[in-house]
């Protein structure tokens, strides 16, 4: 996409939740907001600008979105890190497997925001 620079990784991921791990979830999104400074830490290796996670209820199905932004030399996960690795063991109980990942088709930023992801993603 002309709007996405090259080495940028834009993308929403959707996974589907469980049945009956509702409140699993619910302690999932709790430890990331307790543990949230432990997340952003991790932000720098992954070169991810921008992490958000959504979750969206319709009827009996619940999913959850993760929306990223980042550059596409930045590290996985680390499981040596007891953030990642419990991170990883909740969507072990939460989430079935895999991802559902939509095609990106426009990024729109203005151009200070613009600038500061990609000085953030992109950086050697």
């Amino acid at each position: 996409m002309k709007s996405i620079p090259a080495g940028l990784k834009v993308e929403l991921s959707r996974a589907k939740v469980m049945p009956g791990a509702s409140a699993e979830a619910d302690k999932w999104m709790a430890m990331l907001n307790d543990r949230l400074d432990e997340c952003v830490a991790t932000l720098d290796r992954e070169r991810m600008a921008i992490e958000i996670v959504f979750r969206l209820r319709e009827g009996a199905d619940e999913y959850l979105y993760w929306v990223q932004v980042r550059g596409e030399h930045g590290d996985e996960l680390d499981e040596n890190l007891p953030i990642d690795r419990d991170h990883v063991a909740q969507g072990m109980k939460v989430k079935e497997p895999g991802w559902v990942e939509a095609e990106p088709q426009v990024l729109m930023l203005p151009d200070p925001v613009r600038k500061a992801v990609l000085d953030w993603a992109l950086r050697d």
